[in-house]
């Protein structure tokens, strides 16, 4: 599951500077997160996406918070309970603190990111089981942050002013690395969802890392509306295949 949320993840993450105009504070989205096993698409997880308000000494920042849990079935084969978040500016989504904790199966790790946007340096504190801490500092790029404030940053681009085949360059901070990959923006289609019939901006996604196999076989769909959130994906990894699919949402900004 750290592999197929990293792929999304990436999947949905670019160098942008547009404004915010689409994600606001209570926002909840649901997805189903399948996995073919055996030449059978299986249902075996929730994806949850939720933002809030977070009042600190100095400003208001929106948190970004995103979980993923086997259903309770697959528990007993490999259960998984993980959280991602990130606290960005509101307007712009730049991060100022990301959090990650993993949970899969007897596999356990935090991460903790701390930004410096003057130097472009981040503090990360890392820990695993029996409180084994390392400390490290690194330097990561302008333009470049961690996998879930990108995540968000996807529903910032003007879709509309993109001509079909058109590729813009994506970097994500992952495992105190920058990753590198490619978003090929290939028109609209017509999708039936669990919360409606959508007209939605289809991308592929490419990238150098070996997270990813094949653009063409890496797709997501977003909704060609004010609001562009993801409704369908679609990977593959050198693992496997599986999808992702919309089961609610609420708390849209418009």
């Amino acid at each position: 599951m750290m592999r197929f949320l990293f792929l999304v993840i990436l999947c949905w993450s670019f160098t942008c500077n547009a404004q915010n105009t689409a994600i606001a504070p209570g926002e909840k989205l649901v997805y189903t997160a399948s996995y073919n096993m055996s030449g059978i698409l299986n249902d075996i997880a929730q994806v949850t996406m939720e933002t809030s308000n977070v009042q600190t000494s100095k400003a208001t920042l929106l948190r970004l918070k995103c979980t993923a849990a086997t259903y309770s079935k697959w528990d007993n084969f490999f259960k998984i309970r993980d959280l991602y978040e990130s606290y960005v500016n509101p307007k712009t989504l730049t991060p100022y603190l990301y959090k990650r904790n993993i949970n899969e199966g007897s596999y356990f790790k935090a991460m903790k990111y701390t930004y410096s946007h003057k130097t472009n340096t981040i503090k990360s504190v890392q820990t695993k089981k029996n409180n084994q801490v390392q400390n490290k500092d690194f330097t990561f790029n302008a333009g470049s942050n961690d996998i879930v404030s990108t995540l968000y940053k996807l529903r910032t681009l003007d879709y509309e002013t993109m001509r079909v085949g058109q590729q813009k360059t994506i970097h994500v901070i992952f495992d105190r690395k920058e990753t590198k990959g490619y978003i090929t923006y290939l028109g609209k289609e017509t999708l039936n969802t669990a919360i409606g019939t959508k007209t939605c901006y289809k991308i592929s996604i490419g990238s150098d890392s070996k997270a990813l196999e094949g653009g063409n076989s890496n797709l997501l769909w977003l909704t060609a509306d004010a609001n562009k959130i993801i409704v369908f994906g679609k990977f593959k990894i050198p693992v496997g295949n599986g999808e992702l699919k919309i089961k609610s949402a609420s708390g849209l900004k418009n």
